[in-house]
């Protein structure tokens, strides 16, 4: 609720990162990480923002962020097919209208 992203190991109570504040302060939506490219997730706030997180790069800080000043999106999911090796990754974005909208991702965010 706060926009603090916590990176947890399965066997420890304690996480291995902590990012606080990561959104400004704005809520959390949706947090996934690509299908693709296992070092890479993304992070949607309560203000349409989504943040790309890729901790190869900068383990501190979000590699890009991108506003949707469009409309208010409400739930974000991504979609790709890990098995092969083309790095296709889309993100799909609903909006608060129920619009779906598909967008593609980098290919340096995206091939494994």
């Amino acid at each position: 609720s706060d926009g603090s992203i916590r990176l947890h190991q399965m066997t420890s109570e304690c996480p291995l990162m902590q990012w606080n504040d990561s959104t400004n302060g704005q809520p959390i939506i949706a947090l996934q990480w690509a299908l693709t490219r296992p070092a890479v997730f993304f992070a949607l706030d309560a203000s349409s923002n989504i943040y790309i997180w890729d901790l190869l790069e900068n383990d501190l800080l979000p590699v890009a962020k991108e506003t949707i000043p469009s409309e208010k999106i409400v739930s974000m999911a991504l979609l790709g097919e890990p098995e092969k090796a083309n790095g296709l990754l889309g993100i799909v974005l609903a909006k608060e209208s129920g619009q779906i909208d598909i967008q593609y991702v980098k290919k340096k965010w995206a091939a494994p």
